[in-house]
């Protein structure tokens, strides 16, 4: 065999070899593509993309690309809190994260040494805390519009009610 004919046939061999190896990782991709580990039950994606029902919940999840799960995991919630505490801490962690005042002058003179770099501001996290605020005001919206507390024993009804002076005077 000549030295030309065993070098393109290792190279046709390599060839063949790598073709066959990038196809299974091809079909190995599209497998992972598909699959949804139950591990990420929580997570933002998998919450949203479970979302699919006509529920008013799933609808909100939809709306708002984020479960009622995460948006109390970000505020630092629990279940069931007063809108008083999901303010607070809504205004802590959206302070926490905004831009800090512009710091003094550099000094000059003998002490003027290294000045500290500005401390910085994440603008990614504000936008986090404020549509998590954003989704429990809506779930709780949702809730008082679906149980709406009684008028008290003797109360007058709507104005705008079918029961009013619709028919004319008597």
């Amino acid at each position: 065999m000549s030295a030309p004919k065993i070098i393109i046939q290792i190279l046709v061999t390599g060839a063949q070899i790598f073709g066959k190896a990038l196809f299974e990782a091809g079909k190995q991709a599209a497998k992972n593509a598909k699959h949804t580990p139950q591990g990420a039950i929580g997570s933002d994606i998998a919450g949203v993309r479970n979302a699919t029902s006509g529920s008013l919940t799933d609808k909100l999840t939809r709306e708002h690309r984020m479960t009622l799960d995460e948006a109390h995991l970000i505020l630092n919630l629990k279940q069931g809190e007063s809108l008083e505490n999901v303010l607070k801490n809504y205004e802590h962690l959206f302070k926490v994260n905004g831009p800090r005042p512009a710091p003094d002058p550099p000094m000059t003179g003998a002490r003027a040494g290294k000045q500290p770099a500005p401390p910085t501001h994440s603008h990614y996290l504000q936008s986090k805390v404020v549509r998590a605020r954003e989704r429990i005001e809506a779930e709780m919206q949702v809730g008082k519009e679906a149980d709406p507390t009684p008028p008290p024993p003797g109360a007058a009804p709507p104005s705008g009610s079918a029961q009013g002076n619709a028919g004319g005077s008597k």
